[in-house]
């Protein structure tokens, strides 16, 4: 399940993409438009900016924009970003692999249903963008 927090980001992102060359959009027009409480989407969309997805500029016409074309910014790398782990299992997980302390992962059923799981998934997220939110 989704947390909140990802939900927002995405919300959020697709308020921007929506209206691209609108922009910068202030923090506060997107909480009220989108619903979103203002300090939580303060936090969320500075760790988006962390980490190069968006931008922003301080002063009289500032806010937040994109800072590579929304058409470019994987859903998976959203998820990620905010969410951690796409993967159901730390053991089947790409990015966030642990070993699992009981189980014998080459003879694990559900560790192979998993894995089954984590690639279907990341087959959507990774072939859908920001703008695939836009137009679906």
């Amino acid at each position: 399940m989704l947390s909140k927090k990802t939900q927002y980001a995405l919300k959020a992102l697709t308020y921007m993409a929506e209206q691209i060359n609108a922009g910068p959009f202030l923090i506060a027009d997107i909480a009220k438009k989108k619903k979103i409480p203002i300090k939580f989407l303060e936090s969320i969309l500075l760790e988006l900016r962390k980490a190069g997805i968006l931008n922003s500029k301080k002063g009289k016409g500032g806010g937040y924009y994109f800072n590579q074309d929304p058409s470019t910014i994987q859903l998976a790398t959203v998820m990620r970003l905010i969410e951690g782990p796409i993967a159901l299992l730390p053991c089947v997980s790409l990015h966030f692999y642990q070993k699992c302390a009981d189980c014998n992962e080459k003879k694990c059923g559900l560790n192979k249903i998993m894995k089954e799981v984590r690639d279907n998934t990341l087959s959507i997220l990774e072939n859908r963008t920001v703008i695939d939110l836009v137009t679906p």
